[in-house]
């Protein structure tokens, strides 16, 4: 994920509390990751085969495989959306939800490229340039835009299955997508918080009559 549009991981937000099989998973998981992003960053994505990512790593193939279905899930999947929805759940009732939207989307900016930028960059310039992977990302929406549907359900009392609610989720995903896209493309030039800003300005307020 980006921000909330990645493929889904189910990892608890406080490791600590973990027994001991769930803490080796999320440490295989991790060094899987791990080795695959060096050796895309030293070779190239497609040159990184999944046998060399379970060599590098110090698991099987077959561990690869069982852990991420594909090898664009090692990219795209993260641990962070379980983490952004208990927080949306976590905000006051009171709050608007646009408010609501906008302080966990800022959290979940913090979270995924503040706490490791060249990850996160990397990630977003594999969704531009290989086709695979954006497609692969395209296809993982889905699973984010429902789980988001049934957290605008919670705090809205709206049907999760309603029209508007799927149609607001889905663009908010969208729109995270296409802003991931824009900042990758423009070589990571801007301040993505700021990019998060102005995308959920447009779909708070619309198009603006003028260029930002």
């Amino acid at each position: 994920m980006t921000t909330m549009t990645a493929a889904r991981t189910s990892s608890p937000t406080d490791p600590s509390r973990l027994g001991l099989r769930e803490r080796k998973k999320i440490k295989t998981r991790e060094a899987i990751r791990t080795a695959t992003y060096e050796l895309i960053e030293e070779q190239g994505y497609d040159a990184t085969t999944i046998d060399q990512i379970a060599e590098r790593a110090e698991v099987s193939p077959s561990t690869v495989f069982r852990y991420f279905p594909t090898k664009e899930d090692i990219v795209l999947t993260d641990e962070y959306d379980p983490i952004i929805l208990e927080e949306l759940r976590a905000r006051p009732a009171e709050e608007p939800w646009t408010e609501s939207i906008r302080y966990v989307m800022r959290r979940a900016v913090r979270l995924g490229v503040e706490k490791d930028a060249r990850v996160t960059r990397l990630r977003t310039r594999l969704m531009v340039e290989v086709p695979a992977v954006r497609s692969r990302m395209m296809e993982s929406m889905s699973v984010t835009g429902r789980m988001l549907c049934l957290a605008i359900g919670e705090r809205t009392g709206r049907d999760p299955e309603s029209l508007e609610v799927r149609v607001y989720a889905m663009s908010l995903i969208g729109g995270l997508m296409e802003t991931s896209l824009y900042w990758a493309a423009n070589d990571h030039r801007d301040d993505f918080a700021a990019l998060v800003d102005r995308t959920l300005d447009v779909l708070e307020h619309g198009l603006p009559r003028e260029n930002p």
